[in-house]
């Protein structure tokens, strides 16, 4: 089941609670996002409604992709028609995208837990065209630096459970026409992955700081 109000993953090494991918990345600012907000306020729109239905959308869509992979049937008993059909329209995308692939899923919605101290819930790990492919669906305008980064500690908490990815991808499934549908093939990941190991340390620092203030 399926709900608007999601429950966040909680990841533990040794019984002791660690942060999640997307914790230690909202460290980075994101001017895009402000820009955004602005955008909406001149439009006379309030932000967060407009950023709830979006999030409502996204969370459907994705939900019902990774029912399709795993032959479950999808719950959308809490969301409106609009929102259905919204996350209906990247379903089809994301099926169309499929229709050139032999994908036989090996992992859907898994969380895995680092050794280093975080943790994070992959999409998707597939056996793709003969190889092992690390797949995020992401729904929206636009693919962002941030999602690389995040795919590139994903990576790393597969490599950790033994698994050789030869692959890894952006699915970016628009909501409606004018969004479209893009597919991003990740490159330089090690390079990445350096990145989030920095955000890491500094999100541990401004903990460290906070106790001792």
């Amino acid at each position: 089941m399926t709900s608007k109000t999601k429950i966040h993953t909680v990841y533990k090494v040794g019984g002791k609670r660690v942060p999640s991918v997307t914790t230690i990345l909202g460290i980075l600012n994101k001017p895009a996002l402000q820009h955004w907000a602005w955008q909406m306020g001149v439009e006379g729109l309030d932000y967060r409604n407009v950023r709830d239905q979006a999030a409502d959308v996204g969370t459907l869509a994705h939900h019902m992709i990774m029912c399709h992979l795993t032959g479950e049937e999808p719950d959308t008993g809490e969301y409106s028609a609009h929102d259905i059909e919204q996350a209906e329209n990247c379903l089809i995308k994301y099926w169309d995208w499929e229709k050139a692939h032999k994908i036989k899923a090996v992992l859907v919605e898994a969380p895995l837990v680092s050794r280093l101290g975080f943790g994070g819930t992959i999409d998707c790990l597939a056996e793709c065209d003969g190889e092992l492919w690390l797949i995020d669906h992401k729904t929206g305008k636009a693919i962002y630096d941030d999602m690389f980064y995040q795919l590139a500690a994903y990576k790393h908490l597969l490599t950790e459970q033994g698994y050789e990815v030869a692959s890894t991808r952006i699915l970016r499934i628009g909501r409606n026409e004018d969004e479209g549908f893009e597919e991003r093939v990740a490159i330089n990941l090690d390079k990445h992955l350096d990145l989030f190991m920095s955000c890491y340390k500094i999100y541990e620092l401004q903990k460290e700081i906070k106790r001792i203030r």
